[in-house]
């Protein structure tokens, strides 16, 4: 297929408009640089009224919301999920692994849930702790500034409580909790588990100009119309649209295929299918940034082949792909009686818990070694068909009909609703050098883009912190006199397939060693200097915490470092 070439030469094309890859545009592009920014999918304003996805009625839905070809519902700001049509992925074996992509601007910081969590000094140095795994070739002093940077930018709501692995930032006032917050706190404490107000990047606030203050129509998945909430879109790449003076230029609806190099084997720059015509086209640049995501870097990194590098594009020592890893997750629900006939007000507040559990034990007196934060929902926010249960099925506690219609029904409904609280256990999974992505042999997407294969198996020291993780949310409904919705049994305990939490990293890990790592301590890659990573790709270990900030402080210490580079010529 002719390869369409564009004459014009750009400092850094930045693959992905995700977390990583919307916040290095704007840095690069505040520093003067010349920007093509690719992604996969197509433009996406939360605040266009024919794109605006909040503040919709279930009424407008013709399934009261419930999707048909999203998977999370109809106002689920993601244009895609865990399928693609024409972009099949493979699995090896006996393996369960789920890969969400969000093909959009922004990515999957439209619908994410907005928790802000830095990573502490103990996660970074994991090996030197319990042995297992490497630490990072950096410490939290390294990046303790960029998380600053990154909260006073963004902005964050929270609380400062002097917990050693959970740093403080730059707070925003924190929304007060609910009702079955409240409970979740009387219980959790009970049982000795630490309750604080949640971290979430959604401005309680005034900050700037440009963004809204959060009004409390719990409608963050869908993307916030005022950008009170963090999406990489609204608050990195419209700014640096603004201030750019045309030194950026987006291209959506672009799929990438490899990184382009020249005859001397030095990336050059990108080649890309345009999908709306089905050609293929060459971007040429210095620098090239994949922010792809994890997985999705790794693929283009794989299939950049030459000459040159012929298992694949800085991947002379066979890493890129493996040590993938995502968090743990084991999920219950419980009926907390005390919360039946509850009167009915507004209590929408934040789109995500008031309040969360940081990981609060000391794991030398357990039987896993990485922990865990619990997250909860409930209350009565809005209801969406497709997205509840049976109430009417509560009555089973009080030896009550189950079942029926009419008027008892409806009463029963009201009676029940609000009563539940859902917990999620969201841990820290042991980076495992068998668990890794490849390129499948036999397999293209509809573009001609060969993709990727999984091969992942959770080992027993995820199933016991799954295990735990029931033990804990069991203690705390006791302690609040609920009762328990379902059980999750061992061997897995609930324990949910590796890609479910969205969380994947790990595939370009860093490292000192070119020999047994991908990227340095800057997310260079160590086979080509023009070359960086700022996805979740370069993580050497997860944390218990999500990995957003992490991202967010990351790639900004990687773009000032670039623009060092090339003024130093060094790249």
């Amino acid at each position: 297929m002719e390869i369409i070439k564009n004459d014009k030469t750009y400092d850094v094309v930045i693959v992905g408009s995700g977390a990583g890859g919307g916040m290095a545009t704007k840095i690069l592009t505040d520093n003067g640089l010349t920007v093509a920014l690719m992604e996969a999918g197509p433009f996406f304003d939360p605040a266009n009224p024919d794109q605006q996805l909040h503040l919709k009625w279930p009424y407008e839905s013709p399934r009261r919301g419930r999707g048909s070809t999203r998977a999370f519902g109809d106002y689920h700001a993601s244009y895609g999920d865990w399928s693609l049509d024409g972009e099949p992925y493979k699995m090896k074996e006996d393996t369960k692994f789920s890969w969400w992509r969000s093909r959009m601007l922004g990515g999957r910081t439209n619908h994410w849930g907005r928790i802000s969590l830095r990573f502490g000094p103990n996660d970074f140095k994991r090996k030197s702790i319990d042995g297992l795994g490497d630490d990072w070739p950096i410490g939290y002093d390294d990046l303790k500034p960029y998380y600053d940077k990154v909260d006073k930018y963004i902005g964050v709501s929270g609380s400062k409580e002097n917990i050693y692995n959970e740093p403080d930032g730059f707070f925003l006032p924190p929304a007060k909790p609910r009702l079955h917050e409240l409970y979740y706190k009387k219980g959790a404490e009970k049982a000795g588990v630490k309750v604080i107000p949640s971290r979430l990047s959604i401005v309680t606030k005034r900050i700037n100009n440009e963004r809204g203050v959060c009004y409390y129509c719990g409608n963050c998945g869908r993307s916030c119309g005022v950008y009170a909430d963090f999406s990489a879109s609204s608050c990195l790449v419209f700014p640096a649209q603004r201030n750019a003076q045309g030194r950026l230029d987006l291209y959506v609806n672009s799929m990438v295929r490899e990184v382009a190099v020249d005859k001397n084997g030095k990336p050059n720059g990108i080649i890309y299918i345009n999908k709306e015509d089905n050609k293929e086209y060459r971007i040429n640049a210095k620098v090239v940034v994949l922010a792809a995501s994890a997985c999705e870097s790794a693929r283009i990194l794989l299939n950049s082949k030459s000459t040159y590098h012929e298992n694949g594009l800085g991947n002379s020592s066979n890493m890129v792909g493996k040590y993938l890893h995502d968090s743990t997750g084991a999920d219950r629900m419980a009926f907390i009686p005390d919360l039946m006939n509850r009167k009915t007000y507004n209590e929408d507040g934040l789109g995500n818990m008031h309040l969360y559990s940081p990981w609060w034990l000391d794991n030398k007196k357990l039987d896993f070694p990485r922990g865990y934060h619990i997250e909860i929902a409930g209350g009565l926010g809005a209801p969406m068909y497709g997205f509840g249960f049976d109430y009417n099925s509560l009555n089973k506690f009080f030896g009550l009909e189950v079942g029926g219609y009419g008027d008892r029904v409806r009463e029963e409904v009201k009676k029940y609703y609000g009563s539940t609280i859902y917990f999620a256990g969201r841990g820290e999974s042991v980076p495992n050098v068998n668990n890794y992505c490849e390129i499948d042999p036999d397999t293209k997407d509809k573009y001609g883009i060969p993709v990727l294969r999984f091969n992942y198996k959770w080992s027993d020291y995820e199933r016991k912190q799954a295990k735990h993780m029931n033990e804990t949310f069991e203690k705390i409904v006791h302690n609040i006199g609920g009762h328990m919705l379902w059980d999750n049994e061992g061997p897995n305990y609930g324990l949910k397939n590796p890609g479910e939490i969205i969380h994947e990293v790990g595939t370009t890990r860093m490292g000192s060693d070119p020999k047994t790592s991908v990227v340095n301590e800057f997310e260079q890659l160590h086979d080509a200097k023009n070359v960086f990573v700022v996805d979740g790709g370069p993580f050497v270990s997860q944390a218990d915490k999500n990995p957003t900030w992490t991202i967010l402080a990351l790639s900004w210490r990687t773009s000032e470092y670039i623009v060092q580079e090339l003024k130093k010529q060094n790249i």
